[in-house]
């Protein structure tokens, strides 16, 4: 079939596999495009990450899902591909504006402590819960926005140079009027990016959209260094765009961040890379949506974070966040509670469980099938983690495929999924061994109506098992029974 031909790509002459055919969603042009790298072979990805004044939560670490996700789709489909990360510890400031106290310092003066050590502290911190995450951070670069300051006044004098700029008594600013197309990052135009909200109104500016390449020092300012514009500090949007072009170079394949950042964070790296270099910035844009509770965007603000660390004092695998985030489409926004993580955890346990028993079925040896061929497909179709993941369930639970199948199937999830299924020791369900076996067949019956997603027969056995004196916990490793009558 031409179509599977084109999606899992074909041998060169040479014996070298050439890149299998991967789409992805482009927020720049609003289609779903196929990828094409600038030099053959090789991706290059810049993710946005975070600024390091407190610990992350989990909202924060859905967008190194998706560069994992994406990194790891890639690599499967024979690309190298160079990974950043930048961490950010001087620029953000409070309220993602030009006004306002600088976040580092803010967490800084909140601990009793130097920026540097605040910053040392939570990036430590980010890149160990991406580690507990199974994303591979020995393969990452993570920059920070201080080694750098010197390549992010090169990149402001030179727009300064060409007339990009213009300098107000705090600071210099970029002239977005200047930029043909300012705004064109997911549809947006210059008349939507006013002032208010984010955009706060600074005295002389010549647009509201206009925006802070280097701020002027305030006298109690923690960090500051000196420039052509006197001694300060740079503006947040500059340091992505500095560390790119330092980095990955002008022109790189994929940027990534969370669809919050889409509006004004890219649109400002766009209007100052392109105008610095007048060559195309970035050539797809991936923006992973929110992660909600209870109906609303998961923030520090907000005051209802959770954070993985949470996660893990509750007795959770990190692996069951990996799982739940990818139950959704990068695209879509998920809803976070603890009964869903527990859910996410339940389905985990026993995806590990068949994996570890087709393993020892197959001896580890794989076989083609086209239920491989639809995984891929999925997974090179945008991502399509809950298509992959439902394709995983259907093959594993079939009589109608080898466990060498299977076994191939499992390799290529644990390739782009990461869900330690190759090597899984997930224990069995853990079962009171006084449970009598009325109740013990009540159990396994709800456990099967969960899988069937018979949701009212689960419900009915669970309160059956109560009745009978006993309580169901759906816990990270399987049902637990504990007995609450005598």
């Amino acid at each position: 079939m031409e179509w599977l031909s084109r999606i899992f790509g074909k041998k060169e002459q040479t014996g070298h596999a050439r890149p299998a055919q991967v789409f992805f969603f482009n927020t720049l042009s609003g289609n779903k495009e196929l990828f094409i790298s600038q030099k053959p072979g090789i991706a290059t990805m810049y993710t946005c990450g975070p600024t390091v004044y407190g610990q992350q939560h989990i909202g924060n670490l859905r967008p190194g899902m998706l560069s994992d996700t994406i990194a790891r789709t890639l690599g499967a489909a024979n690309y190298r591909v160079h990974r950043v990360i930048n961490i950010t510890d001087v620029g953000h400031l409070v309220g993602d504006g030009d006004k306002g106290a600088d976040k580092i310092a803010v967490g800084a003066e909140r601990e009793k402590t130097t920026p540097q050590a605040i910053a040392d502290r939570y990036a430590k911190q980010f890149i160990e819960d991406l580690a507990d995450l199974n994303i591979d951070t020995a393969d990452i670069d993570f920059p920070r926005a201080t080694d750098y300051i010197k390549e992010q006044i090169a990149l402001a004098k030179t727009l300064e140079e060409k007339g990009f700029a213009y300098f107000l008594p705090d600071g210099l600013y970029f002239d977005t009027q200047k930029f043909p197309g300012y705004g064109k990052l997911g549809g947006l135009g210059g008349a939507h990016l006013t002032a208010g909200a984010r955009v706060e109104v600074v005295k002389g500016k010549r647009h509201p959209s206009d925006f802070v390449l280097w701020r002027r020092a305030k006298v109690n300012d923690l960090q500051q260094w000196d420039s052509p514009w006197g001694r300060g500090n740079p503006g947040w949007h500059i340091e992505c765009s500095a560390m790119i072009r330092s980095l990955l170079g002008q022109e790189i394949d994929i940027h990534t961040g969370g669809e919050d950042l889409a509006q004004i964070h890219h649109n400002n790296e766009i209007a100052q890379s392109e105008a610095a270099s007048g060559r195309t910035f970035v050539h797809y844009w991936l923006h992973n949506a929110f992660l909600t509770m209870s109906g609303e965007k998961i923030s520090k603000s907000l005051g209802n974070v959770v954070h993985l660390s949470d996660i893990i004092a509750k007795g959770f695998d990190p692996l069951a966040l990996r799982y739940f985030y990818l139950q959704a489409h990068y695209r879509t926004p998920l809803s976070f509670s603890w009964d869903a993580l527990a859910g996410a955890a339940e389905a985990l346990g026993r995806l590990q469980r068949l994996a570890r028993d087709i393993a020892e079925e197959s001896r580890r040896v794989s076989e083609p099938s086209e239920a491989r061929e639809r995984f891929l497909v999925a997974m090179r179709d945008d991502l399509s983690t809950p298509q992959a993941l439902a394709v995983i369930w259907e093959v594993l639970r079939s009589e109608e495929y080898t466990p060498e199948e299977k076994w191939g199937l499992i390799l290529d999830a644990e390739a782009h999924l990461g869900l330690s299924l190759t090597n899984s020791t997930a224990p069995a369900p853990r079962e009171s061994a006084a449970a009598p076996k009325e109740v013990l067949d009540m159990l396994a019956k709800r456990e099967k109506a969960r899988m069937d997603k018979d949701f009212a027969s689960a419900d009915r056995l669970r309160s059956d098992i109560e009745n009978s004196g006993y309580r169901v916990d759906d816990g990270p490793n399987g049902p637990v029974l504990t007995r609450t009558t005598l």
